[in-house]
């Protein structure tokens, strides 16, 4: 199956199931069909179009930080050192200092891996999307709504990471 294929299944699964999800949720909230229906059919569309972007945003997220790390350790406190040297500035570059180096020592270099970090700007933008339609729609039942796509978006996100690293890393092996 293509990557189209692929992406354009996964969108139609997305809206299929979003649209029943959100029928089923709102219908406990009201008993006025045309919201239930509205709602339905804003999620659904939603959350197809959402997987479309989302997998784009995904791919140039993890082709820029899949393979990186970052080490949270040594942030440089660029603040102080771009102002006057005061005797306050130079007492907080030295507690900075101070702070940096002890920490240094207790994590002994340890790093994150940036496949942590990709998928976390696709998603705080879908999350945000989802939680800004569906309060403009006024969904009845906002956060049983969108509470399963956010999951299941992270979940996924996540899985196709490591999908596309792996896929990635074989390439490379038989290169």
């Amino acid at each position: 199956m293509s990557s189209n294929a692929r992406l354009l299944l996964s969108a139609i699964v997305s809206f299929v199931f979003y649209f029943g999800w959100t029928y089923w949720a709102n219908s406990m909230a009201t008993d006025d069909l045309s919201i239930v229906l509205r709602s339905a059919l804003v999620q659904g569309s939603l959350s197809a179009s959402i997987t479309l972007l989302f997998t784009f945003a995904l791919e140039k997220s993890v082709d820029k930080f899949g393979e990186s790390y970052f080490s949270l350790i040594f942030v440089v406190p660029i603040i102080c050192s771009v102002h006057s040297k005061t005797t306050q500035n130079i007492a907080i570059m030295r507690t900075f200092n101070s702070a940096l180096n002890f920490s240094a020592k207790a994590a002994s270099g340890a790093c994150l891996p940036g496949t942590l970090f990709a998928p976390l700007l696709p998603l705080l933008v879908q999350s945000s999307l989802a939680i800004g339609v569906n309060i403009l729609n006024q969904t009845p039942n906002l956060w049983l709504t969108v509470a399963p796509s956010i999951f299941f978006t992270g979940l996924y996100g996540y899985v196709y990471t490591f999908t596309l690293l792996k896929k990635r890393n074989a390439a490379e092996g038989s290169a």
